[in-house]
């Protein structure tokens, strides 16, 4: 493995002693340990105390199961297990718990207007960075654990310009956002319903369409929207990355944990400086061959997702005896004749994972992943369900199997990653 002083220089950020980040001469982004050591890392979310399999039988730990399945890390929203068993950990801040929260369907987040929400930032992370800022098992602090930031989506909620438009008065986000408004059109309502192309008679239209859950979508609005994302995104990560390294100068700052798809607004300003490594949705990743200036984890990994329904297949190798590699759904030639292989649902969904894993693996701007999920929510149906671990305490062996085949290759993986070319 590859020490510190193997990376190039001014790349590397963080306190020495601490988790590191920076870029090897091959233009790679690797997490750099308290050692020296470069790190990539394997990380799920959720973890928790382990839970009995039925009558009479012990509970197999969580710690030991994490590290037969080959990861070396553990993500946010659990209860502290593994955190004193060796493992790297991610730690949350909870920013919005800090003053006024913004809360609607598909939005979480702290009223980044308000005139006390410095303070109030500064007092939340004084509160819960300060005690950990000499751990070295810390690999870094996320601000909040899946915020909601209101991305507009096929489901047509209200997206965020428009539920901050739609606040009591109460909410300084809400005197911020008609500000933002009006001034883009003249300080005029008239103005604004012809350039959204949306009959607003007064304020009040805006609320009613929020109430009914009737998203604002025409070209005119998601344009201002667009531009009031980014303006909030900004002054959430200044603000939080501000507080938290006055609290804790020596740790990495994650940005938030994203659970979704966000949107390029809020990615353009989750990034250094106010952001060391980016935590981006798996879904979001820079594109693989896109210049590896900003590291990342790959985020809220799981193939249950339907985002892997979407990914073309890759081709695949015939069995023994016939010809060539083909595609899931090809004829195939065999002493009965053409016949057409089917793969199952499950087989097509592992067949993508192994795949998606092996180019994140590669990617240059990745230092690592996290898994989704430590257990199954409660309604969910494996071997579609999302966790690693069944509501039943039993072993998802249809997801575990394939991970622990992959983590035990991942640094291997990743060291195979094609140069950037940098100069």
């Amino acid at each position: 493995m590859a020490d510190a002083g193997e990376f190039r220089p001014g790349t590397v950020r963080g306190a020495a002693g601490f988790f590191r980040v920076g870029q090897d001469a091959a233009g790679r982004w690797w997490l750099i340990d308290p050692a020296g050591a470069a790190f990539f890392g394997r990380a799920v979310h959720g973890v928790r105390v382990a839970a009995g399999q039925g009558e009479g039988a012990l509970p197999v730990d969580s710690a030991a199961r994490l590290r037969q399945w080959g990861f070396n890390a553990v993500g946010v929203g659990g209860d502290g297990t593994g955190h004193d068993d060796g493992f790297a950990f991610m730690a949350a801040v909870n920013f919005c718990r800090a003053g006024a929260a913004i809360v609607a369907p598909g939005v979480r987040l702290p009223d980044v207007f308000a005139a006390d929400w410095p303070l109030a930032a500064s007092a939340q992370a004084l509160a819960v960075c300060a005690p950990l800022a000499g751990a070295r098992e810390l690999l870094g602090w996320v601000t909040d654990d899946a915020p909601g930031w209101g991305h507009l989506t096929s489901a047509g909620r209200p997206s965020l310009l428009q539920i901050c438009l739609s606040l009591e008065p109460n909410f300084a986000a809400y005197h911020a956002a008609w500000e933002f408004v009006l001034a883009l059109h003249g300080r005029r309502l008239a103005t604004v319903a012809r350039a959204w192309g949306v009959p607003l008679a007064n304020k009040e239209v805006v609320r009613e369409h929020t109430r009914t859950e009737t998203g604002l979508a025409t070209r005119g609005y998601l344009r201002d929207d667009a531009r009031w994302t980014r303006e909030f995104a900004r002054r959430y990560f200044t603000t939080t990355a501000a507080a938290v390294r006055a609290a804790d100068p020596n740790h990495l700052i994650l940005g938030c944990r994203f659970s979704g798809a966000v949107g390029l607004q809020v990615l353009a300003e989750c990034v250094y400086p106010a952001v060391d490594v980016g935590l981006p949705d798996w879904s979001e990743l820079p594109a693989p061959g896109a210049p590896p200036g900003f590291p990342v984890f790959a985020g809220n990994v799981c193939w249950s997702d339907e985002v892997f329904w979407r990914i073309p297949p890759p081709a695949i190798s015939a069995g023994a005896g016939q010809a060539g590699p083909f595609r899931p759904g090809s004829p195939l030639a065999g002493r009965a004749g053409p016949r057409t292989v089917k793969l199952t649902a499950v087989e097509r969904m592992l067949q993508r994972g192994r795949a998606s894993l092996a180019r994140t693996a590669r990617h240059l701007a990745v230092v690592g992943y996290v898994w989704s999920r430590w257990q199954d929510e409660p309604g969910e149906q494996p071997p579609f369900a999302r966790g690693l671990v069944h509501v039943n305490g039993a072993e998802a062996r249809e997801h575990t199997e394939l991970l622990a085949q992959f983590n035990a290759r991942a640094d291997s993986l990743r060291r195979a990653a094609p140069s950037s070319l940098l100069p």
